[in-house]
């Protein structure tokens, strides 16, 4: 399934637990991890101080090779080590469709600050700009582990969610993962500003049990059983809850980035789980 892994790695915590979840993927299935270390180049910082970027590029390059021994010492995988100069999000996504990658896995630098979410300009620069799917690792290194027993797709009858639901499948006969698809109905007065009446509730529940239809029919002609839940609520929030309550080791989403004014655009509900979702996000090109 994923047979050429990609691996954006900076010596940081999260990035190490992304290295060692596509390590493990890879040694449970076979395939190669690409391990790529981007030194950022800084006109105005080099132009000071110029030999920064050799030391700079020294570092990397012991930092590239200490990994490469130990990632090949304890998995007994093949990987190959990168060093580049370049603003990194722009060069994990170049060198990924350079190299064929079936998969870029990258750690989370999410976090919340100003009264706002916020996400690493790395993640969201990748997921948005990336050809293939992206890998958000959520979780310490010792539970990096490259296998996904229970994975949550949010399926809202979308192209975007079918995607998802399909990759899912697909996971499902590599690792036998249980699937659960989960539909948010949106709350009506937020919508339309207008109290939700029986008849409109109704009329709601049978619209969310034919998407819900839809999942399972998908999933059957993939070979694959599914669950599927209903919820009603604020999207992100019923992802993260249910993810909590299942205990998902997956959630696989589709991904709704654009591009925008120059820079990366991803949508709200997305970003909400890749920040506070229990477990690694899977998102689906």
């Amino acid at each position: 399934m994923y047979e050429t892994i990609l691996v954006g790695f900076d010596d940081s915590l999260p990035s190490k637990a992304a290295l060692i979840e596509a390590s493990n993927w890879i040694k449970n299935h076979g395939g190669k991890v690409i391990l790529v270390h981007a030194v950022y180049f800084d006109t105005e910082e080099f132009g000071i101080a110029p030999e920064q970027l050799e030391k700079r590029l020294k570092v990397g390059e012991k930092v590239c090779v200490q990994t490469k021994e130990m990632i090949t010492s304890e998995f007994g995988i093949e990987v190959q080590s990168l060093l580049c100069e370049g603003d990194p999000p722009e060069v994990i996504v170049d060198i990924a469709r350079e190299k064929k990658a079936d998969l870029i896995v990258l750690g989370t630098y999410g976090r919340k600050g100003l009264n706002r979410l916020l996400m690493g300009s790395v993640t969201s620069h990748v997921i948005v700009n990336s050809h293939t799917d992206v890998l958000v690792v959520k979780k310490q290194c010792s539970e990096c582990t490259g296998s996904y027993k229970s994975v949550l797709v949010p399926f809202d009858g979308s192209e975007f969610s079918k995607r998802a639901l399909v990759r899912a499948c697909e996971l499902s006969k590599v690792d036998n993962a249980e699937i659960t698809a989960l539909y948010v109905i949106p709350r009506y007065e937020e919508m339309i500003e207008f109290f939700m009446t029986n008849s409109i509730r109704k009329s709601l529940l049978l619209e969310a049990q034919k998407i819900m239809n839809t999942a399972k029919e998908i999933a059957s002609g993939h070979g694959v059983s599914i669950k599927t839940m209903i919820e009603e609520g604020q999207s992100g929030e019923k992802i993260i809850e249910t993810a909590n309550k299942l205990k998902n080791d997956l959630i696989a989403m589709g991904s709704y980035g654009w591009r925008g004014v120059n820079k990366a655009i991803m949508g709200s509900t997305a970003e909400r789980v890749i920040i506070n979702a229990p477990c690694p996000i899977l998102v689906v090109r």
